[in-house]
């Protein structure tokens, strides 16, 4: 096997199959485990440094027609309070409804609330819902955001400040004497 590539040949190979992913990847290195290693997985292991499991499961692919293919997407992973407890949810979204505001500017769809997560977790807890249902505050702000609802402050009304008093010794003064 070594003697039938270079260095920089396997080099290469271990490139090329970094940069797949998935089925694709496995169907590679299965592909050079036969070719170069009689499809030995081991072996694989030691020239290429590839994982032999992934080898493996690449062989079996090939040899059975079917891909494997993973479910970490739908079942990994814990739920979000929303799933966990809907109606508690259904009520947030009435609460945060009843304090939100448009954004002045109307370049986005984003509702900013002037609800805060403590008042929001006091409001609900006063609707009778069980503590255990209610999260905590910096939950609470996450679901806020996550439900599109933007904590921010109200923005108070700014006084203007006082203009300069036009001085006749000054060169931009209009006024004469």
């Amino acid at each position: 096997m070594r003697d039938q590539l270079t260095w920089n040949q396997l080099e290469d190979l271990k490139f090329a199959s970094s940069k797949m992913t998935g089925a694709r990847r496995r169907a590679f290195q299965a592909d050079i485990a036969l070719k170069y290693c009689d499809g030995n997985p081991n072996l694989t292991e030691i020239i290429f440094g590839w994982g032999r499991n992934t080898v493996a499961t690449g062989l079996g692919e090939k040899r059975t027609g079917m891909i494997c293919v993973g479910a970490q997407s739908g079942f990994c992973g814990r739920k979000r309070w929303e799933d966990l407890h809907p109606e508690v949810a259904t009520a947030l979204r009435e609460l945060a409804e009843a304090h939100c505001q448009q954004d002045p500017t109307f370049s986005s769809s984003t509702a900013y609330t002037r609800l805060t997560a403590a008042a929001a977790i006091t409001h609900l807890r006063a609707q009778g819902f069980p503590p255990k249902s209610v999260p905590a505050k910096s939950t609470m702000a996450v679901v806020l955001n996550r439900l599109g609802y933007r904590l921010r402050r109200v923005l108070k009304a700014k006084p203007q400040k006082n203009c300069r008093k036009p001085m006749p010794s000054l060169p931009t003064s209009n006024t004469k004497t």
